[in-house]
């Protein structure tokens, strides 16, 4: 989508406040002993007080308000009332909404309680890395380029990237042109951001694995040794500067 008129910005800001209030109370929510549908279930209260509708759900079919996704769970984890959260759990939540005509998709990965794991490094590679490479976000730059960028930045604090998840232009549906804006470099990729353009940017900065593999239940997608993965994702606005991001009240940069 291409941000024209004062009703278009407006439309995304309030669906993007929706879905970034909405990460902001799951993760503060979030508790040991609950279950990932108890915690989906207010998630799904809180998008209703802002009149927004899951976008899985409306566009998918998704068994859920949101993406919960637990330790060696990558994306897409489907809430289930018998899957309890644990002390020191990897957790990403990925919430994506519709509001009046207008999408938004933001997410992040947290470390619920005490980092028994050690994986509190992970998620703050996740998060600083976002925070970097949305800052070289322009009009003009190439989606490589920043896939390079993330990628490097990954290899040197001792990670990989997984390279079978992408972010993807958003606005009047959930996924627009460009339909992939990866963490890594792809050659191929000739495509370059365009200037009042809507996209979702998001690491996928993993310990060991570069791909995730579906899971039984037709949905949840995890990596196939066990590994860790963090994950954040904002919805912003390219201009020609520095872009707008329209999910920054979520508390990820916190």
């Amino acid at each position: 989508m291409s941000i024209s008129n004062d009703k278009d910005l407006n439309g995304m800001r309030e669906v993007s406040e929706a879905v970034a209030q909405t990460l902001k109370r799951m993760t503060a929510f979030a508790a040991p002993g609950m279950t990932t549908k108890e915690l989906d279930l207010y998630g799904g209260e809180i998008l209703k007080s802002y009149g927004a509708r899951s976008a899985p759900k409306l566009a998918y079919k998704f068994p859920g308000y949101t993406c919960t996704s637990i330790n060696d769970e990558v994306a897409h984890g489907v809430p289930k009332p018998g899957k309890f959260l644990k002390e020191g759990d990897l957790i990403n939540i990925d919430v994506s909404a519709e509001l009046n005509g207008y999408w938004s998709d933001n997410g992040g990965s947290f470390i619920l309680g005490e980092d028994l794991t050690g994986k509190k490094k992970l998620v703050d590679a996740s998060r600083d890395i976002l925070e970097e490479a949305i800052a070289q976000i322009t009009s003009g730059l190439r989606i490589a380029e920043l896939g390079r960028f993330i990628e490097e930045e990954a290899r040197r604090r001792g990670y990989k990237v997984i390279r079978n998840l992408v972010g993807h232009g958003i606005g009047r549906s959930l996924h627009e042109a460009p339909r992939e804006i990866p963490c890594f470099y792809d050659k191929s990729n000739v495509s370059r951001f365009k200037k009042n353009t809507v996209v979702a940017v998001e690491t996928f900065i993993s310990t060991k694995a570069a791909y995730t593999v579906e899971t039984a239940d037709g949905w949840t997608l995890k990596t196939p040794d066990g590994s860790y993965v963090a994950q954040h994702e904002h919805t912003l606005i390219v201009t020609e500067g520095r872009p707008v991001i329209l999910t920054m009240g979520n508390g990820i940069f916190d």
